[in-house]
């Protein structure tokens, strides 16, 4: 697939690949190891084929290689460098990188052929908590510098949950729950970022547990039929941008759902950084790190 047309200035070449910008400005001086164009103004602005090869660069560098030895080599000779490091570490660097540039450049088959090759060595929880989890940390930060805009973040996003939906199937298909515990998953009124606890429902099953996803922006008073069908529930949600004030979306949880009993109600997300434990209602659990919950599983 060609490259789509796009322009990055120096500043977003040091937020992508981590090299600082007057490095950069030094190597190019120094190395000619890249040429952009510039504006009538005299500003330097870099082409997707400029920000590859400072991203295959930054990944020899990290990986022990010289500058000055780098750039003698052709741009074929630096990709091949790059495709012979074979160390688990610089694997999941280098996949990362092809990842953002299937982010950025909307290339769908640059993605599932990174994801393929990964997933020929590497199980689907491994890609995700190893990998996709630190891409998306990184598409999160270049979100808030404005180095990338909101549709790439959501395209990369997309191809994340469609790899996400096929494992939760098989998994679906091919394992029996073994607990009889059953986990309602859930997000509340206004909150619609559900990535995260589509992976959580695929940590729960993994375990054995039963689980019920309930989809984004529900009422908590809608699950109250549930609470009479099923004797062993908990609850789970996934906080990023609702409620408005989770102290209070606890409260509500208390009055409706533990009205006549007690429920477990297990919380994630960015919303309950704010929360003071201590106050907490014993049957509400917080989750500042999905590792913590996995250990609990």
């Amino acid at each position: 697939m060609e490259l789509i047309k796009q322009s990055f200035s120096i500043k977003d070449l040091e937020n992508l690949s981590g090299i600082k910008a007057h490095t950069i400005r030094m190597w190019e001086k120094r190395y000619n190891i890249l040429n952009p164009k510039r504006t009538e103004t005299n500003i330097r602005m870099y082409d997707s084929s400029c920000l590859q090869k400072i991203l295959n660069i930054a990944f020899l560098n990290e990986n022990g290689y010289k500058i000055s030895r780098i750039s003698k080599l052709t741009e074929e000779e630096i990709s091949g460098m790059v495709h012979r490091i074979t160390s688990s570490i610089s694997e999941e660097n280098r996949a990362i990188n092809q990842f953002k540039m299937a982010m950025m450049n909307f290339d769908e088959n640059l993605f599932n052929q990174t994801y393929d090759a990964l997933h020929k060595k590497k199980s689907f929880r491994s890609i995700f908590s190893d990998i996709f989890l630190p891409l998306l940390n990184e598409v999160g930060l270049l979100w808030q510098t404005d180095t990338i805009k909101p549709i790439h973040e959501h395209y990369i996003v997309d191809l994340i949950k469609q790899k996400l939906y096929l494992n939760l199937a098989d998994i679906k298909a091919s394992k029996n729950p073994t607990k009889e515990d059953l986990f309602i998953l859930f997000l509340p009124e206004n909150e619609i970022h559900d990535l995260s606890i589509l992976y959580i429902q695929y940590l729960l099953l993994h375990a054995g547990y039963q689980t019920i996803f309930l989809g984004p922006s529900l009422p908590l008073s809608n699950m109250k039929f549930l609470i009479d069908r099923y004797p062993n529930v908990k609850f789970l949600s996934y906080c990023t941008i609702a409620p408005l004030d989770i102290e209070d979306f606890i409260k509500e949880f208390q009055e409706i759902i533990c009205e006549n009993r007690q429920y477990e109600l297990n919380l994630f997300g960015h919303k309950i950084n704010n929360i003071k434990e201590m106050s907490l209602p014993e049957n509400v659990k917080i989750y500042r790190e999905l590792n913590n919950f996995i250990k609990t599983l």
